[in-house]
């Protein structure tokens, strides 16, 4: 006879974060936010019915393991766990490490999927360090070359070898590095970069991290098990969540005005015949951008064939939870979806509008 089994979904959540010694600025702040962020995992893990592990390593010239897939539900704080060494950046192993030990892992029940996200303020210098005690950039040229390749080999391979259900995604500071990650094989729409010298930079980067893994959750509930734009916003709305969560806005309510130049939002709403009041309107979403807690967002159906806004408008205190944003401030970059726009409230006079995109105006 046959059993019905229930396909429970289980998410293994990876977070690998550099201690190397230009971390120590940062240290009781990275703390303070990645218990935030597996707060969060938790949270909305309860909400959706999943089972969430997380595994934590850190890394310097070594990688070492501090917490193994464990129930997100039962980790304790990082706070003792994570200590900056003064140590240089062994990435590229720590990277493979994570991959290969979550490899281990028996998929046989249930509904896996595999989410790793490398967070690091410096660049690779010190790979194989862990096996010749010497890091390869204080080694001879050719020498030193021949470590780098091959650890560079790996990670490639590690890379174009991961199944669907895996994301693997990492955060680097600066826009040099983001070539260096692509070259490794990370996905161009899984690389963000973070403020490495700002005192906010951990906060805004935990707090992209939390966006980007509460959007993974909720994908699941949709099928999608891997994704290769893991910090792009709005990509996986559905129609579903939108009619279930929002509300449609009356049609007499607002109108969408296309921008035509590079203008100020307040003198282009005057001149479009609307008087301009603080937060009456919303901008298209074109560009990688920083979102405050505040500000509500809206979105704009527009036509899967045509791409065009079909004029029915969304909103609700619910959209930055449908988006996935938390109520702090977080850069995001817009994600292509061909059934929505996404939009997000200024209150500012002078932002300047983008030429080709469309202003949401609430009248």
């Amino acid at each position: 006879m046959a059993v019905n089994r229930i396909k429970h979904k289980v998410n293994h959540v990876s977070l690998v974060v550099d201690k190397s010694g230009s971390m120590r600025q940062h240290e009781g702040q990275l703390v303070r936010v990645v218990d935030e962020f597996v707060k969060g995992l938790q949270e909305e893990s309860d909400r959706l019915g999943h089972e969430t592990r997380i595994s934590l390593y850190a890394f310097d010239h070594q990688v070492q393991n501090l917490v193994w897939d464990m129930d997100v539900k039962h980790l304790p704080s990082l706070k003792g766990l994570y200590q900056v060494d003064n140590g240089a950046t062994a990435l590229i192993e720590a990277a493979v490490k994570s991959v290969d030990d979550l490899k281990n892992i028996w998929e046989g029940y249930g509904e896996h999927s595999f989410l790793q996200v490398v967070v690091t303020d410096g660049e690779e210098n010190a790979s194989g360090c862990s096996e010749s005690g010497q890091m390869h950039i204080r080694m001879n040229a050719t020498q030193g070359a021949a470590v780098l390749r091959t650890w560079t080999d790996r990670i490639r391979t590690a890379m174009d070898e991961l199944p669907d259900h895996w994301t693997s995604a990492i955060l680097v500071p600066n826009s040099l590095a983001k070539r260096t990650a692509q070259e490794y094989g990370f996905p161009a729409g899984n690389i963000a970069i973070w403020d490495a010298d700002s005192t906010k930079g951990v906060e805004e980067a935990i707090g992209t991290v939390k966006s980007a893994a509460t959007s993974f959750l909720r994908g699941r509930e949709q099928g999608v098990r891997g994704t290769k734009n893991l910090f792009t916003m709005g990509k996986d709305l559905s129609t579903a969540d939108v009619k279930a969560n929002l509300d449609a806005l009356d049609a007499g309510a607002y109108t969408l005005i296309p921008v035509d130049e590079q203008i100020q939002i307040r003198e282009f709403v005057t001149r479009s015949g609307h008087a301009y009041k603080t937060g009456c309107a919303f901008y298209e979403l074109s560009k990688r951008e920083k979102i405050q807690g505040a500000k509500q967002l809206a979105v704009a159906e527009k036509d899967p064939a045509t791409g065009k806004m079909t004029g029915r408008v969304f909103s609700g205190p619910a959209a930055r939870q449908l988006l996935g944003l938390p109520q702090s401030e977080v850069t995001v970059k817009p994600g292509e979806n061909p059934s929505y726009t996404v939009f997000v409230q200024s209150t500012s006079v002078n932002r300047k509008l983008v030429p080709g995109t469309k202003l949401l105006v609430l009248r």
